[in-house]
């Protein structure tokens, strides 16, 4: 292995992780290193999933977290996608 080319996040919606931030924190650590200087980060933001506890309804969201269940109007909401940190993928050469 002589370098990273790549690097696949997949950063959910509701993660908490500012995609700035962590964009910025992979461009500093990897600045100047002898395997990761020419990397590309790679994020994939799937949609989230969420499950109302109360009817079961499944919703998806792309942006911000649904506030209650379109259906029943309950406000607790079960995700069940969308808020992982997962590392997908490291292309070396």
């Amino acid at each position: 292995m002589e370098k990273v080319l790549s690097v696949t996040m997949e950063i959910g919606t509701l993660s908490g992780v500012v995609i700035d931030s962590f964009q910025f924190g992979f461009d500093t650590l990897t600045t100047g290193e002898r395997l990761l200087g020419e990397s590309n980060l790679i994020i994939r933001t799937p949609d989230a999933v969420c499950r109302c506890s109360d009817c079961g309804h499944v919703m998806m969201s792309s942006g911000i977290r649904t506030e209650q269940c379109p259906l029943c109007r309950n406000r607790l909401l079960i995700p069940e996608s969308g808020d992982d940190l997962v590392l997908r993928q490291v292309e070396m050469e």
